[in-house]
């Protein structure tokens, strides 16, 4: 394939390149296109950035701008000077870029009859797009034998010798590829590795970010007006801790009997799933942080890869999964997990008779390309047995193998969703199941 664009080296293009013709930049534009609005970057928004990016300034002659720090702080809005080895953000977008084109152009149409007659490429260690004229086919060989080539000599038999060199030939062979095979089976990372290894992107710990809801509290004036008519109760903090305060239901209260109580809220379900995740780190050697509530923003989730826990309590779990394939909806205090599609699956948590918790659903997703531009796994349940289950199945090998057991080849670069079911049994959340999955 002819280059379109090759500055002169050691030296950067200050001005649109002039060798590069007006019809040929417009052709670069219209392939920029089709690829932005193929299956391989519709929906990656951040590829699309970067790629828009880079092949617009590139045309620009505009080199002093395809620099990691340039990049991060003008297309993932990074502080000016931030520290590109702690935030390896541009370079793990632009793998990621380079992954989508490949794709695009194992299925894209190589005739420029029927497809474009221009390819972009992003060369590995440089941000600088490279565009090329894709070369005509070489033409077919003409199966007609001219007349003055003299006609083969006739074939002979092999020798019993050729024969017992081909079956040794063949033999070896056969040993190679089954030492190699042998050898690509014990090399292969398991599901749990694959699934995970996005996090050693950086040296920046994975930050395990739980919710934590108001939560209220009577004031002393309640407890100690209970006491007086049952004496001995609720005398200390750890009485009024551990014991619930057993109220007629048609006592009276005021708000000001209440207060909001800022040391309580953490959901049991998300502490379970947190300890599962925290402990899977610990085993991968990856340091992790824990934030509960405020003491975590969304700046903090821009600056490393997280494990977002909880559902419909978590606000950062709704906003980073309100617009994927499968999602937590609340409709008119009905809550559940529904598929995006039209006629798409729903799942809500299944009741007793006591109003008790008998089946739940979760959703594991794994976001590469995610909103905040860093790695970032939800574990999120419909109740807090759903976020448990589904804490277990994103920190377990076995359940982890199971569940990616239909995922395609390459779904290791690329985000997913995995629905998963518990049964309750006793209060106790029982094995998760993958039942359903969606891979992009």
């Amino acid at each position: 394939m002819k280059s379109l664009v090759e500055p002169p080296p050691g030296r950067e293009a200050a001005h649109p390149e002039p060798e590069l013709e007006e019809a040929s930049r417009e052709a670069v534009l219209r392939e920029l296109e089709s690829i932005l609005t193929s299956t391989y970057f519709l929906h990656a928004g951040r590829c699309k950035q970067f790629l828009r990016y880079v092949v617009e300034h590139r045309l620009a002659g505009q080199q002093e701008k395809l620099k990691e720090r340039t990049i991060g702080t003008e297309v993932f809005q990074r502080p000016p000077g931030y520290a590109t080895g702690d935030d390896p953000v541009v370079r793990v977008q632009a793998g990621e870029v380079r992954r989508r084109l490949e794709q695009y152009y194992q299925t894209a149409p190589q005739d420029s009859a029927t497809g474009s007659a221009i390819r972009i490429e992003l060369p590995v260690g440089s941000y600088s797009p490279v565009f090329h004229r894709k070369s005509a086919a070489a033409p077919a060989r003409n199966p007609a034998r001219r007349a003055t080539e003299p006609e083969p000599e006739p074939q002979t038999a092999p020798s019993h010798r050729l024969l017992y060199s081909m079956l040794v030939l063949v033999i070896v062979a056969a040993a190679v590829l089954t030492a190699w095979a042998i050898h690509r089976s014990a090399g292969q990372k398991s599901a749990l590795a694959e699934f995970w290894s996005p996090v050693f992107a950086t040296r920046q710990p994975v930050l395990i970010c739980l919710a934590k809801p108001v939560a209220y509290r009577p004031n002393e004036d309640i407890y100690r007006l209970y006491s007086r008519t049952h004496p001995g109760t609720f005398q200390t903090e750890a009485d009024r801790a551990n014991n619930p305060l057993p109220l007629d239901p048609d006592t009276k209260l005021t708000w000001g009997d209440l207060f909001v109580y800022a040391d309580y809220g953490v959901a049991a379900g998300d502490v379970y799933a947190a300890t599962a995740v925290s402990t899977l780190l610990g085993r991968l050697d990856k340091p992790s942080q824990l934030r509960i509530g405020a003491n975590y923003t969304y700046a903090d989730l821009r600056n490393s890869p997280a494990v977002v826990i909880g559902g419909f309590n978590n606000r950062w779990t709704m906003q980073l999964t309100s617009n994927l394939h499968f999602a937590f909806i609340e409709d008119n205090q009905d809550y559940m997990i529904r598929e995006r599609i039209p006629g798409g699956r729903v799942w809500h948590t299944r009741l007793g008779p006591q109003g008790e918790t008998l089946e739940d659903f979760g959703i594991v997703s794994r976001l590469v390309d995610s909103k905040t531009g860093q790695f970032t796994i939800t574990v999120a349940g419909i109740g807090p047995k759903g976020t448990q289950a589904a804490g277990e199945f994103a920190s377990d090998a076995q359940y982890l193998e199971e569940g990616l057991r239909n995922a395609p080849s390459n779904w290791q670069k690329g985000n997913l969703e995995i629905v998963v079911q518990t049964t309750v049994t006793d209060s106790v959340a029982g094995p998760p199941h993958a039942i359903a999955a969606y891979y992009w």
